[in-house]
């Protein structure tokens, strides 16, 4: 039909005016081939389709249930009437309210409490909702799929609009419904964030019914004590390796037995393996060598670990005065993933040691000790026997860790030497050098620039220079190792100078 479109509305398929129009309005039989009979449940009957305001009114008429909801009396008196707005499924990507048509009743009771009622159809929608129960039902499964701000948006785009809000209550309201009023024996506590490194709160999980029995807004050990008093039946507690639920367990529910959980059990398990096995796989087959009295690298490992002590104490005390692990992080200067794994440590966890690869020397630790003890000291050596037994490292890396070597074998007497006897072992070139440093400046400046100008001493300048050289040129040595200034003058100029 021209000017018309059929659309599905539960199952059946109704001929509806497509004309976009304000007021447009459509009867339920009117243009349509034959008369069908539309319905959304039993009792409920199709009066009017409108399309308003870009979305669709479906108007219709219901008899529901009869009895007063407080004293269960069925009425027979009519009062008026009451229209309830019911946001439905959408039809074709156009939003759908249900404008439903109920009856108001007297209470025949004299004795109740209510005067007048509603009549309710529990098929359609709960009492006082907004939404029909199969609206209802989707917003709740989105709600525990996505959250709030994420469902709303996604059910805008299905042409169903509700507030992250109402999500939030629908799923509140659903929980509450599906409360279990059996009391509680076996129940696992553990803490979840409501931001992730920020804050966090305290989930507790009914171990026997496997269902969130509770959900805390914070983490401490108060809440979950007084938590726990008011449910003294609770026999069993399951917790992580957290002092703090500990703590308020034992003040909370001091008749609960607590044990650990399988998830932490199957922590430490795996990683005291880790520990065991790192070390095992850095020196496997071959022996590590003690550390030597006044080892650099043993001293500033120990300075090191003397540093993350103190780092650790301090993140201790600020967590303790209600700082968040991000504004610790920032304070110390360590990631707030280190601030937390020390925040749940009684003691500070020890580093572990990464497994040695081909491009470490320690990887060769045996045989350059074997080589070591058997006399062959010399770094190019080494580094040619290693290369063909698979090192890829660079010599540079191996030299450091002969030097650790060298220092630790070098006599404490042979390590300090004085600067007199440095400069003797140097030879005459450099002895002359420091002499011709300690030279006046006018004597040095003369010598330049009589080199610079290439042209013989006169006055005063070559008096000084030859005053200056005759103390310094003794024999062709010294001269061949002060001549380096000159480069346009020989050896056998200075000494002339000399002279």
């Amino acid at each position: 039909m021209l000017g018309f479109v059929t659309l599905q509305l539960n199952g059946v398929f109704v001929t509806l005016c497509g004309a976009d129009c304000q007021g447009c309005a459509f009867r339920a039989g009117e243009g349509m081939r034959k008369k069908i009979k539309l319905t959304f449940g039993p009792g409920i009957e199709v009066e009017e389709i409108e399309l308003r305001d870009g979305r669709w009114v479906l108007s219709a008429h219901a008899a529901g249930e009869r009895s007063c909801p407080v004293c269960g009396e069925l009425s027979t008196s009519r009062h008026d009437w009451h229209h309830r707005r019911l946001q439905d499924l959408p039809v074709q990507g156009t939003p759908l309210l249900l404008d439903l048509r109920l009856g108001r009743w007297r209470c025949l009771n004299e004795q109740c409490s209510r005067k007048t009622f509603v009549e309710r159809v529990p098929s359609v929608a709960a009492p006082m909702a907004r939404r029909t129960v199969r609206v209802a039902e989707i917003v709740r499964l989105f709600a525990h799929a996505a959250g709030g701000l994420p469902s709303e948006r996604l059910l805008a785009r299905l042409a169903m609009p509700v507030s992250d809000n109402a999500i939030l209550r629908q799923l509140k309201r659903h929980v509450r419904e599906r409360a279990d009023p059996l009391p509680l024996r076996a129940i696992a506590i553990d803490d979840w964030s409501w931001r992730k490194g920020s804050t966090y709160g305290t989930i507790v999980v009914d171990l026997e019914r496997r269902t969130v029995a509770d959900v805390l807004a914070t983490r401490s050990a108060k809440e979950t004590a007084d938590w726990l008093e008011r449910r003294p039946e609770i026999e069993i507690v399951s917790r992580d390796r957290s002092g703090l639920y500990a703590r308020g367990i034992r003040q909370g529910a001091p008749q609960a037995h607590q044990v650990a959980d399988r998830f932490h059990l199957l922590q430490n398990l795996r990683e005291s393996i880790e520990r065991q096995m790192t070390a095992i796989s850095c020196f496997g087959d071959r022996s590590r060598l003690p550390p030597a009295p006044g080892d650099r690298q043993s001293v500033l490992r120990g300075r090191s670990r003397d540093a993350r002590e103190l780092m650790f104490e301090q993140a201790k005390d600020l967590h303790a005065s209600g700082k968040s692990f991000v504004a610790i992080a920032a304070e110390i200067g360590v990631g707030h993933r280190t601030v937390a794994k020390w925040v749940e440590a009684n003691a500070l966890p020890h580093r572990r040691r990464l497994t040695l690869k081909p491009s470490s020397p320690l990887y060769f630790q045996d045989f350059l000790a074997r080589r070591w003890a058997e006399g062959d000291k010399i770094g190019r050596r080494l580094f040619h026997d290693v290369r063909h037994r698979g090192y890829t490292g660079s010599r540079s890396h191996l030299e450091r860790l002969l030097s650790e070597w060298r220092r630790v074998e070098r006599p404490e007497t042979s390590r300090r030497r004085e600067p007199a006897e440095r400069a003797d072992e140097r030879g005459p070139r450099h002895r002359s050098r420091d002499r011709l440093a300690n030279l006046p400046g006018g004597c040095v400046r003369s010598l330049y620039e009589a080199d610079a100008n290439a042209h013989p001493f006169s006055g005063r300048q070559g008096h000084c220079v030859e005053r200056s050289l005759s103390e310094l040129c003794r024999d062709a040595q010294t001269g061949n190792a002060i001549s380096w200034p000159f480069t346009g003058r020989r050896p056998r100029q200075i000494r002339l100078l000399a002279r």
